[in-house]
């Protein structure tokens, strides 16, 4: 497998000023190909696994309304051969209980932690790199030679953890202390 990858040259400009010049950097980003539309999920997985795409269209939207259920009611949800999902929360501390309210809460949150197995998959994937310059002319071509690690967005969670739910895969309270902006999700 590999990930392509594009680095555009693009102006930067670092403050607000009119008369800040800016500077040139090449910022990457991965290339998108397309957006697989669900049909076409349903038809590769159906040949892929020998059964009707009927057969996998109804199993499908069943696991899909079985996740939303669960989830809603606390439950780490686990995404065969993806990870887990859950809903949390960012909210705002108060010192005080009489001051809690559901104003506090800052914004609601789908938290995916990827499987072992699908970072792993990631890991080894190579990236091929495509540089243009900023009139749009390719000037490079890099393959990975990077350490390949890969972020774990649960801060809490093992690196080599299994995917799971810190906090007992209880669902845990997916509230968190402290301001906006403290990374504490659990």
């Amino acid at each position: 497998m590999t990930m392509k990858v594009k680095a555009i040259e693009k102006k930067l400009k670092f403050t607000k000023d009119p008369n800040d010049p800016g500077v040139y950097r090449y910022v990457m980003s991965p290339e998108q190909y397309s957006n697989l539309n669900q049909k076409k999920v349903i038809r590769e997985a159906a040949l892929r696994s020998g059964v009707s795409q009927g057969v996998m269209q109804a199993c499908w939207d069943a696991a899909g309304e079985v996740i939303k259920a669960w989830a809603t009611e606390g439950h780490s949800v686990a995404l065969p051969g993806l990870g887990t999902m859950r809903f949390g929360v960012r909210a705002k501390s108060v010192d005080k209980v009489e001051d809690v309210k559901s104003s506090l809460i800052t914004t609601r949150r789908i938290i995916f932690t990827p499987d072992v197995d699908l970072k792993d998959e990631l890991k080894n994937t190579v990236i091929q790199i495509t540089c243009y310059d900023r009139d749009g002319k390719e000037v490079k071509r890099v393959l990975s030679s990077d350490d390949a690690e890969v972020e774990d967005n649960e801060t809490n969670a093992p690196s080599t953890g299994g995917g799971g739910n810190t906090g007992g895969n209880n669902g845990g309270n997916n509230g968190g202390g402290g301001d906006d902006d403290a990374p504490n999700e659990n």
